[in-house]
């Protein structure tokens, strides 16, 4: 939920806010920089007018080392600068004054003075300060010489001071930025302020659903483009939500003209939405009229419903999830499928479908099967034929009866592995739930099918490279897994040729899914048969089929179990061009 802090119709507007914020924090800055500047000038100014006396320092250590009248020198020495009442003094190690200029009597010791101090410790140093000689205030120089001190001072007079005075230029740039930063932030802010404004507007606009017909109008900018987008996206909501009501309209219409009867509740029982053959249907199965939807629940045939909804909607403990259930009736001559759906709000769906003919497909369906089970099983005619031969014939050449042997064994083995492939499939078609689940690695699992299939691949000069990063592992059923890779791997050595590359790749992975691929580049079979080739019994070439041992149901028995872990299978080929089958497998089923 959304919560707007407590304001007063006298509130600052925002654009006024962000304006004095900025400038406030520009003006900050400023005066900062004002100050960190002007103490930069300041240090400036001194340490030029330092390294002037400091000049003078070395200058009177030279002549002084070439006269030996100090007082000469240092006369001289002025005559030749322009400052001439400068002070000239020279302290020896010990701190005593050995000269000094200013006509003071006495001189107490001098290593305590400030400049001299950082001239011992960094060979230069200077201050300002008065002298403890002569009372007066000087701008003092001293010079770290040998262990002498050559100090150098200038009265702290108006020539001193406008030396030191530092220049204010920076500060009048200061003041012209600032005027300048007033007015560009004035424009910026004032320019978001209207964009606001606008969008406030539109706002309480939609809020009392009076949209204005005009144009709401934005500057070229950032904020004019959020703006737009955002009145953009209310007009597509309010189409979406037209589109959403006319969609509404026909699947109200879709479940009146459906085929299954079909009725919504609320969690009291009262009749949301019902279509006319729910209450057909409902009669059909019940003894009695049924003259309303609200009393279909209650008739006999659907108590399990009954008893579904009565335990779930009163559970306040119940999980949040959508419960369903269902229950097959046969009544009258036909059966239906009566499912219930209790959402998550408690309101519930009844849904009463006609599977009469579903279930007469199903029957064919499992007929077939078990017609074609029979039919299969005329091998062991061929078996009997044979070993009735051998019997009844004791005088029979040995390789004779080698040879219908090994026709018995041939015949033998297609029969098992025909019977196992159908009862498979069958147990895929009616009993998928009694499949039993685990972890499967698929790593594991195909390295452990190349083991077995090694002797065929050997004979063919068959290679395989398998590429499964990842380690894909999933919970689903070993067998069928381990029948949708071995009966890939056994299609691929059958058919595909000798001297062929299989191929394995898990190429991609989601969080639900993992997509695998399994290739070769052996004959391939051309466009017409790719579509059929996952239909039971359906051979590409019937004669060779049979001549190396297949069931036709290899490929099918694949599909089914990438059906049965909730994924896709298809096929691309072409005669020359190799076999490639494109598969997903979910993670966990």
């Amino acid at each position: 939920m959304v919560k707007i802090e407590s304001t007063t119709n006298s509130r600052i507007p925002f654009s006024q806010r962000l304006f004095w914020s900025i400038f406030a924090m520009f003006l900050g800055f400023t005066a900062c920089f004002l100050l960190f500047q002007y103490q930069r000038e300041r240090e400036f100014a001194q340490e030029k007018l330092n390294n002037v006396l400091g000049n003078y320092n070395y200058q009177l250590f030279r002549r002084t080392q070439q006269v030996e009248d100090i007082n000469q020198v240092v006369h001289q020495f002025i005559d030749d600068i322009p400052q001439k009442d400068l002070r000239v003094t020279i302290i020896d190690p010990a701190g005593k004054v050995l000269f000094d200029n200013s006509g003071a009597e006495e001189f107490n010791n001098h290593n305590d003075r400030s400049e001299v101090r950082k001239a011992r410790l960094y060979n230069e140093g200077f201050a300002i300060r008065s002298s403890n000689s002569t009372g007066k205030r000087y701008f003092y120089t001293a010079t770290n010489i040998g262990g002498y001190i050559y100090r150098s001072a200038l009265p702290w007079d108006p020539y001193t001071q406008r030396v030191l005075t530092i220049d204010k230029d920076f500060i009048y740039f200061m003041a012209l930025m600032t005027l300048i930063f007033f007015f560009v932030l004035s424009r910026f802010t004032f320019s978001i302020g209207r964009t606001i404004s606008k969008l406030r507007d539109f706002a309480l606009n939609v809020e009392k659903d009076r949209i204005p017909e005009n144009e709401y109008v934005f500057p070229n900018d950032e904020l004019g483009d959020i703006s737009k987008n955002i009145v953009g996206l209310y007009h597509r909501q309010q189409k979406a939500k037209d589109e959403l009501s006319m969609e509404r309209e026909k699947l109200i219409k879709h479940f009146q003209y459906a085929k299954e009867g079909f009725a919504m509740f609320t969690p009291e029982g009262r009749e949301i939405l019902s279509n006319i053959l729910f209450v057909q249907f409902a009669n059909l199965i019940s003894d009695m009229q049924i003259r309303q939807s609200e009393d279909a629940v209650d008739i006999p045939e659907l108590e399990p419903i009954h008893l579904f909804l009565f335990k779930n909607i009163p559970n306040t403990n119940r999980k949040r999830k959508v419960l369903r259930e269902s229950v097959t009736v046969d009544k009258n001559g036909k059966i239906f499928l009566i499912e219930c759906i209790l959402f998550l709000d408690n309101s519930y769906e009844i849904s009463i479908n006609d599977i009469s003919r579903q279930e007469e497909e199903s029957r064919m369906k499992r007929q077939l099967t078990q017609n074609v089970a029979h039919e299969l099983k005329t091998p062991v005619s061929s078996i009997q034929g044979y070993l009735e031969t051998i019997i009844s014939n004791p005088e029979l050449p040995d390789d004779k009866r080698r040879f219908f042997l090994e026709r018995c064994y041939s015949q033998s083995t297609r029969l098992t592995g025909l019977l196992r492939d159908i009862s498979v499939l069958n147990r895929l078609d009616e009993a998928s739930e009694m499949f039993e689940l685990s972890e499967v690695n698929i790593r594991k699992l195909v390295g452990e099918i190349e083991k077995e299939c090694s002797k065929e691949m050997e004979e063919k000069k068959i290679t395989t490279e398998v590429a499964l990063p990842g380690n894909p592992t999933i919970y689903g059923n070993y067998s069928l897994l381990y029948s949708i890779f071995r009966n890939l791997y056994d299609n691929a050595i059958a058919y595909a040729g000798e001297g062929i590359r299989i191929t394995v790749s898990c190429y991609k992975e989601d969080p639900k899914f993992y997509y695998f691929s399994f290739s070769d580049n052996g004959v391939g079979v051309s466009e017409e048969h790719v579509n059929r080739i996952f239909e039971r019994f359906y051979r590409v070439d019937k004669g060779r089929s049979r001549k190396v041992g297949g069931t036709g149901l290899g490929l099918s028995i694949v599909k089914n179990g990438v059906n049965f872990h909730k994924g896709q299978i298809s096929a691309k080929s072409g005669l020359g061009k190799g076999m490639t089958f494109f598969f997903t497998l979910k993670k966990k089923i």
